[in-house]
Order: structure tokens, then C-alpha cells, then sequence
């Protein structure tokens, strides 16, 4: 079963149980792929590599919204944001540890040859589809940052 399916799945269930949060949460994941499957010259089926990046994006913006709505003292809108965030993290894959993002960072450092700060589009290249949706990419960038200024 695709992620897309168990979406459509769960999408049915929460629909029956009544779950507003979840069953809109996901009727808006649904949505932005389906707009990206439809974006560009010919529609086409995202894999299962491609929904994860719609749902990494997705669950960007639902963490960046609650801190904005946290700063500006909105504390419902806040959690309401972060409740669309848990949801569709249930459908990412597992976050990698900041300890396991170093040692990724440590062998693409290696085995490109990376000797400083010039080379870190060589380093972001080779480790960017092992982390792809499981790790946020602000911090893989600092990371790559610090251990190429050492």
C-alpha cells in the first residue's frame, strides 16, 4: 500500500470517527499532492520518495506557522498548528538523530574529498538523498556548516 492509500485510508476512518483535526489535516496533504502531481507539463503519479517530500514541506510549514503564531501570542492557533504537524508526522519517516546526521556528514566529507566551507554544495549533493524527509534541513545544513569549518 502507498502512502498515498493509507492517506485515503485514514482520511475514511477519521471521516467516520469524527476526527476533524486528522481528517483535515490529511484532506490538505491530499490536496498539495495532488498539486503536485498535476504541476507541470503532463500529470503524473508521485512515488513514494516524491509524497514524502510534499509531506516533509507540509510539516515545515505547520512547525514554522505554530513558532509564528507562539511569538505573536496565539497559543490555539499554536497548537492547532501543531496537532497538523503530529498527524503528518505519522506518515514520515523516522527522524534521524543528530548524532547519526554527523556520521552521515562525516562519511560524505570523506568520500568526497571535502577539505572546506567551498565544498559543502559536494557534501549537501552526496547526503541529501539519504536524509531526504528524515532530518530538517536547516539543521543538516549547520551541521554541514560546523564540520566543514573545523
Amino acid at each position: 500500500m502507498t502512502i498515498k492509500e493509507t492517506l485515503r485510508s485514514d482520511l475514511t476512518e477519521a471521516i467516520r470517527g469524527r476526527n476533524e483535526i486528522t481528517s483535515s489535516t490529511i484532506r490538505m496533504v491530499l490536496t498539495a499532492i495532488t498539486n503536485e502531481e498535476v504541476a507541470g507539463k503532463e500529470a503524473r503519479v508521485l512515488s513514494d520518495d516524491e509524497v514524502i517530500v510534499v509531506l516533509s514541506r507540509e510539516a515545515k510549514k505547520r512547525r514554522e506557522a505554530a513558532e509564528a503564531f507562539e511569538g505573536a501570542g496565539h497559543a490555539e492557533k499554536a497548537a492547532l498548528e501543531k496537532a497538523e504537524g503530529e498527524v503528518i508526522a505519522k506518515y514520515l519517516p523516522a527522524q534521524l538523530t543528530a548524532d547519526e546526521i554527523k556520521q552521515i556528514i562525516a562519511d560524505a566529507i570523506a568520500s568526497t574529498g571535502a577539505a572546506g566551507p567551498a565544498d559543502m554544495g559536494k557534501v549537501m549533493g552526496a547526503i541529501k538523498p539519504k536524509i531526504a524527509g528524515k532530518a530538517d534541513g536547516a539543521l543538516v545544513s549547520s551541521l554541514v556548516k560546523e564540520s566543514l569549518n573545523k
